[in-house]
């Protein structure tokens, strides 16, 4: 390590409220046979799909998520039921629709299942410059202080580099709470820059 140089780790955060829901879901069904089961729960997905073009989701916002086909044992080897499954994942821009569609979903039928929700920032570019200057700042504050402690000057910026971070972690809620129509909340996310400085001393 070059003892002329001093290196800091700067950290900023900046609160930012998520715009958009990720909403999992899906049709789930059990038949006597295979190729019943499988029927079943396409058109069951067919009819959650219709559902939710209908209540005006974009189709590039609406993925499938899983699709799997199984037995179930009574005792084993016996088998007692095929089950078929098929996820979608939604994502819903407007979040004061966010409840509506969520009925809409539980309107399906029987084979409707809601497995949870996710808030998240569409566009956290903003939120990201803002957290930068916020671990730049940072970094320049302690490094100064350093330079003080150790009685030097503070001199140019030799590098810079920025730490890797998580993306904003999306706030899970589980389908069970969603019968209540006021914990649909997104609330608000944290964004987070860490960036590492090396100074040179001054002369």
């Amino acid at each position: 390590m070059d003892s002329q140089q001093i290196t800091v780790l700067g950290q900023g955060a900046v609160s930012a409220a998520p715009d958009a829901m990720r909403l999992n879901a899906g049709v789930e069904v059990r038949k006597a046979s295979a190729g019943e089961a499988f029927a079943a729960v396409r058109a069951a997905a067919v009819r959650l799909l219709r559902t939710l073009t209908e209540a005006g989701l974009d189709a590039k916002d609406l993925r499938t998520s899983e699709l799997s086909l199984g037995p179930e044992y009574e005792n084993y080897p016996k088998v007692s039921a095929y089950r078929a499954a098929q996820g979608v994942e939604a994502v819903v821009r407007d979040l004061s629709q966010a409840d509506r569609i969520i009925d809409l979903v539980a309107g399906v039928g029987e084979e409707a299942r809601l497995n949870g929700v996710s808030f998240e920032i569409s566009d956290p570019v903003s939120a990201l410059k803002d957290a930068r200057d916020r671990a730049f700042k940072d970094a320049r504050a302690k490094a100064e202080q350093y330079a003080g402690l150790a009685g030097r000057p503070l001199g140019q910026v030799v590098s810079i580099s920025e730490e890797a971070d998580a993306p904003p972690r999306p706030m899970m809620m589980a389908a069970a709470a969603m019968a209540d129509q006021s914990s649909i909340s997104p609330g608000e996310q944290s964004v987070t820059v860490s960036v590492r400085v090396v100074y040179a001393f001054g002369g």
